[in-house]
């Protein structure tokens, strides 16, 4: 049996009254490419957020690359191999966008206990490399002020994998964007799968997310409703009355 990259045993988490997370179950193996999903409220943002260590949850456990993470901020887990983009693009913008990915490079990837430190040239190399990944082969001395709206979502997703992750957690980096705009973020992160990383996709555009994923897993006031084949999942009928409206 194949070791999970990731395991999720038990995850609660409460704000006060508020019961965020209901004893969340969840295993992911090296190479998948999953999609999480659920109304507004649903706990996808909590659960991604324990995950990474910006919230530390009451209950349960969370297992990385076969390591248990308890007590561990965020920025020891993005060393560790995990990373994340965000909604809302967050580049620093008063640095370029190459200097964007330096951050990166530098304080997750060369702090990493043992690692072969990145020289400068190495770094220019990789910032270039990443650029051309996503699309942006060119802009390394623009700001993030000079992009548009779906190049700012590609550096958000340069900068998550700056950090040279084995996991991806991309939270919505479709949202707002036209037609032809997601399915070039869609092209691009099946492409970062194809390179060997783990990605989590959280998004409600349907059509995205079933053309990416290889599993759906369902989120609806803190549970987990469904988790397995996307077609399967978008048929079940508690999903259909919570998350679907049908």
């Amino acid at each position: 049996m194949t070791a999970q990259l990731l395991e999720v045993d038990g995850l609660g988490k409460r704000f006060g009254g508020f019961v965020a997370l209901d004893g969340v179950d969840l295993s992911i193996a090296p190479g998948e490419r999953v999609g999480l999903i659920g109304p507004n409220g649903s706990g996808k943002s909590t659960l991604v957020n324990c995950l990474c260590g910006t919230l530390a949850n009451e209950t349960g456990s969370v297992r990385f690359d076969g390591r248990d993470l308890s007590g561990l901020v965020a920025h020891q887990r993005t060393r560790l191999g995990m990373a994340r983009s965000f909604q809302l693009p967050r580049p620093f913008p008063s640095m370029t966008v190459g200097d964007n990915l330096r951050i990166p490079l530098l304080y997750a990837v060369n702090a990493r206990p043992g690692a072969a430190h990145l020289s400068v040239a190495e770094t220019r190399e990789r910032c270039a490399e990443l650029l051309g990944l996503v699309g942006l082969a060119g802009r390394v001395h623009d700001y993030p002020r000079d992009l548009t709206q779906v190049d700012m979502r590609k550096l958000e997703l340069a900068r998550a994998m700056a950090s040279d992750p084995k996991l991806l957690i991309a939270d919505e980096a479709m949202a707002g964007l036209s037609h032809s705009e997601v399915s070039d973020i869609v092209a691009l992160l099946v492409r970062l799968n194809e390179r060997g990383i783990t990605v989590i996709l959280i998004e409600h555009i349907m059509r995205a997310v079933m053309s990416f994923s290889q599993r759906l897993v369902v989120l609806v006031s803190g549970k987990k409703i469904a988790d397995g084949r996307p077609d399967e999942v978008i048929r079940d009928a508690e999903v259909e009355r919570a998350y679907l409206g049908q």
